[in-house]
């Protein structure tokens, strides 16, 4: 067992699978130590991802968490090594109700640019593992965990993650047009304000689904 961290309460971990060092650093966010994740072999660390993501929300949901740069840097540096190991392992399936959590989570808190172009914290994590999630929108049971969760995205005040957003969900509209069926209205009032999706084909297969009929000039 490691002892108390740094100031400040350090989180309780349960001594389940996750690697020790994703243990340390979660657990006591140590920033220093947050680094040494990268020399661990993806496989070495695949079976903890699902549990560090779990305990990166309980971080990322903590009262103090939009004003502790450490621990922002801390929730950065993990997240960009899951989702590496997620790629690299193509885990994406095993892996996905988690990642999807965590992205759900975002969306309880501020996500307009606090200043020019600048991301709030939660809009960092949203971006972060978004490419993750929705590259793979050629697997159907990941895009059924996280399509209802992207669209909610669309009207949230952060143009740049809702253009990309809009662009993995045309890619999904023109390989799993069914999933999107259910979600029409969402993206049809996005472009009605000029936000999102081009309607020109990206969406004929939705709106044949859904019997929603759209006109756009092309």
């Amino acid at each position: 067992m490691h002892g108390p961290g740094p100031a400040g309460s350090p989180l309780i971990i349960k001594p389940l699978s996750m690697h020790q060092l994703f243990r340390l650093v979660l657990g006591q966010k140590d920033l220093s130590r947050a680094g040494d994740l990268f020399s661990l072999e993806d496989s070495e660390i695949e079976d903890s991802l699902t549990e560090a993501l779990e305990q990166i929300k309980i971080i990322s949901s903590s009262s103090d968490y939009q004003t502790n740069n450490n621990d922002q840097a801390v929730v950065e540096i993990c997240i960009t090594r899951i989702t590496t190991a997620i790629r690299e392992t193509e885990s994406i399936e095993k892996h996905a109700k988690a990642l999807v959590g965590l992205w759900d989570s975002c969306l309880e808190h501020n996500l307009r640019p606090s200043g020019k172009d600048e991301d709030t914290p939660h809009a960092k994590i949203a971006s972060d593992i978004m490419s993750c999630i929705l590259q793979n929108y050629n697997r159907p049971p990941v895009m059924a965990l996280a399509i209802p969760i992207a669209v909610k995205f669309l009207h949230r005040g952060n143009k740049e993650l809702c253009r990309n957003m809009s662009n993995y969900l045309s890619l999904a509209a023109i390989t799993k047009a069914d999933l999107l069926a259910d979600h029409t209205e969402v993206i049809v009032k996005s472009i009605l304000q000029g936000s999102t999706i081009r309607p020109r084909v990206r969406l004929s297969s939705v709106q044949s689904l859904s019997r929603v009929r759209l006109f756009a000039t092309p």
